[in-house]
């Protein structure tokens, strides 16, 4: 049987058959029957709105691979710098190859003087970190001639570069702006991640990244690349549909992050567990989740249908960081939590397991992290993703500025009516 789906109206009798490619239909099939003919898709829980070699996840048995590769080899073997340059041109790096890029990301990790002593300054003493980001990213922009120019190759990879290498510098400056600390420089001496943590922590001359940690957030920055058609990243897409330089895309994916439902999750999942108080609260919380009375964060997600892969991975993270920062007192709850919910048909059922924000937040408060800077911390790594499908999205052929059809369902035709009969 061939691969192909039949589709027929049945107010004229036309009927159009096309093919089926992993388990893909193009919608030209109903412009064929119809040109003013759409699908109702709200959320695009059905749509596929492009064709990426980028990542590849499967909800239902709980696998992810980033150009072929399984997060869980690559969380073990490689670092984040391999693994976005692994998104970016879709193969991994020969050691050449790896010295180059991360030498030239390492050198391009500071920012302007006048982002940090005027941009900065502009804001409120106690603005929140990720809308300094948010901001910061956007203006980052408008201090590179070559910018705009996404046509050029070579300006489009100085610009990733840039961006890769500043995102930590910035999210360090929002968050020691935020509590009125002396601004770090980076440290060229350093990996990515010890120099991140190193502008975050350093208050004096003797402070020292801890391996452990260091290796820890390499960790996190992995599992939290890229992960397909999410909000941030389809509002990256959208946004560099139009071709606007990549700073104000990477903006608005960062915005689009910015909101609770999409990267807000670990700090929800911090605060439920600060408000379950302790173990022997546990079952009294699973059964006012059960009966509607509340809701159980860190479980289930839009695509997994089965353990999250980065959780796994995420766990063991945690303990290493605890071995270091002592345990988390909420680590207990949160053992406690998993295994009543994953033994209670309620929750099994509802395919509802421990997703990547589910142990991420205890690990990034036992870190020092506050609540605030979660969603910052997730943006970082995630910048390489989007840049990933920034450039893929410039090179597909097929893509063209995004314009979403719609279902109007206001009033039909009527005349103005004058204010003085209304």
């Amino acid at each position: 049987m061939p691969d192909t789906i039949t589709i027929t109206d049945d107010r004229t009798g036309k009927t159009v058959t096309v093919p089926i490619e992993g388990g893909v239909f193009p919608a030209s099939a109903v412009r064929e029957l119809d040109p003013s003919l759409f699908v109702y898709d709200p959320a695009y829980m059905q749509t596929a709105s492009c064709k990426s070699a980028i990542t590849y996840l499967d909800g239902g048995n709980g696998i992810l691979r980033y150009s072929g590769y399984p997060i869980e080899q690559l969380a073990e073997h490689s670092t984040y710098l391999e693994v976005a340059y692994l998104l970016l041109h879709g193969e991994l790096p020969t050691a050449d190859q790896l010295d180059t890029w991360t030498h030239d990301v390492t050198h391009h990790t500071f920012i302007h003087e006048n982002m940090r002593k005027r941009f900065v300054d502009g804001f409120h003493y106690d603005a929140h970190p990720m809308g300094l980001f948010i901001s910061a990213v956007a203006a980052l922009g408008t201090f590179y001639d070559g910018a705009k120019d996404i046509d050029d190759e070579h300006q489009r990879h100085r610009q990733i570069l840039r961006l890769i290498a500043k995102t930590p510098t910035i999210a360090a400056m929002s968050y020691r702006f935020s509590q009125g600390l002396p601004f770090n420089y980076p440290d060229n001496d350093l990996t990515y991640a010890a120099n991140f943590l190193n502008m975050m922590w350093k208050i004096g001359p003797d402070y020292t990244v801890d391996p452990v940690l260091a290796k820890a957030m390499d960790i996190l920055f992995i599992l939290h690349a890229d992960h397909e058609q999410n909000c941030g990243t389809t509002a990256m897409r959208v946004v560099g549909s139009s071709h606007a330089d990549p700073y104000s895309a990477a903006a608005a994916a960062a915005a689009a992050l910015y909101g609770p439902l999409h990267g807000g999750a670990n700090e929800a999942v911090v605060r439920m567990l600060s408000e379950i108080g302790s173990i022997e609260n546990v079952p009294a919380f699973i059964e006012s989740v059960k009966a509607g009375e509340g809701r159980l964060m860190g479980f289930g997600h839009r695509v997994y249908k089965n353990y999250d892969p980065r959780a796994t991975i995420i766990k063991q993270t945690a303990y290493d960081v605890f071995e270091v920062t002592g345990k988390n007192p909420l680590l207990d709850i949160a053992l406690a939590l998993e295994e009543v919910a994953l033994s209670d048909s309620y929750f099994i059922d509802r395919k509802l397991y421990p997703n990547v924000d589910f142990y991420s937040g205890l690990i990034y408060q036992a870190m020092g992290f506050p609540v605030e800077m979660f969603t910052v911390l997730f943006a970082i790594p995630r910048t390489a993703g989007w840049l990933a499908h920034w450039q893929e999205l410039l090179n597909d052929p097929a893509q063209r500025i995004s314009r979403p059809r719609q279902w109007y369902d206001g009033p039909g035709e009527r005349d103005y009516v004058a204010l003085e009969q209304r």
